[in-house]
């Protein structure tokens, strides 16, 4: 489905990003796993695809800091000669009610979510206009749709993410290049499984379809977002939530 496509994947050595970064190769792309933190946890996900037979690589760099993303594109189209797929799902929390949150924890959020966000497809732009093609799916949230108290900073980066996508989305599509966002719910990860149980089980009351999303069904949903089978969708915000925001 995607052979001889090259996919980057921001903040992919856990969670929903490792889960794209696996769902990608195996679907043949050829994947960039970039990380921030955890360089064993990166190559754990590049091991993965190479044992299943698919190619990959990791690079370390912060999303957030300008240059050092400029020139992780750099390194990556010296070396892959094109990014065919771009999927911005690098993402922290620094949750707190307004009232208490410190200026440097709205910065954080907002510099990794939504300018990081920013950074990667401001760097690859010209090459995605240059080849005439390209899918740049952007990961937002239920908390950038409808906000959610305690994340003032993670909703307001999220919801920005949303008003990027759409207007990079009319920038880029007379050339060909498909720009989306997908809204998760309450996806089972490691974040969700440190909640308590009682946290757990309040969340699930709030969901119409009972239970919390698996990474592997936000990944296949990227999938289909990255694949020839969306060329016609661009501009869209797509929730992965269970019914949440309906």
């Amino acid at each position: 489905m995607l052979a001889g496509k090259v996919a980057l994947v921001t903040g992919a050595s856990r969670g929903i990003g490792k889960e794209i970064a696996l769902t990608l190769a195996a679907n043949g792309a050829t994947v960039i796993v970039n990380y921030n933190g955890s360089k064993e946890r990166a190559d754990e996900v590049v091991k993965e695809i190479e044992a299943a037979g698919g190619t990959a690589e990791a690079i370390q760099c912060n999303v957030a800091d300008f240059q050092a993303s400029e020139e992780m594109v750099k390194n990556v189209l010296a070396t892959y000669k094109k990014v065919d797929i771009l999927v911005n799902n690098a993402g922290i929390t620094r949750d707190g009610l307004l009232m208490r949150m410190s200026e440097e924890d709205y910065d954080a959020v907002l510099n990794t979510n939504l300018k990081g966000t920013f950074n990667m497809i401001r760097h690859l732009s010209r090459s995605f206009l240059k080849q005439r093609s390209g899918k740049i799916i952007n990961l937002s949230s239920v908390s950038g749709v409808m906000g959610n108290a305690g994340q003032a900073n993670y909703s307001a980066s999220k919801a920005g993410v949303i008003g990027l996508t759409k207007s990079v989305a009319r920038e880029l599509a007379s050339r060909g290049i498909c720009v989306n966002a997908i809204a998760p719910g309450f996806i089972d990860t490691e974040m969700t499984q440190a909640m308590p149980e009682e946290a757990q089980n309040g969340l699930k009351q709030m969901i119409p379809l009972g239970r919390m999303g698996e990474a592997a069904e936000v990944a296949k949903l990227v999938l289909f977002l990255a694949g020839n089978d969306s060329n016609y969708i661009t501009g869209q915000v797509i929730s992965i939530d269970g019914g949440m925001t309906m």
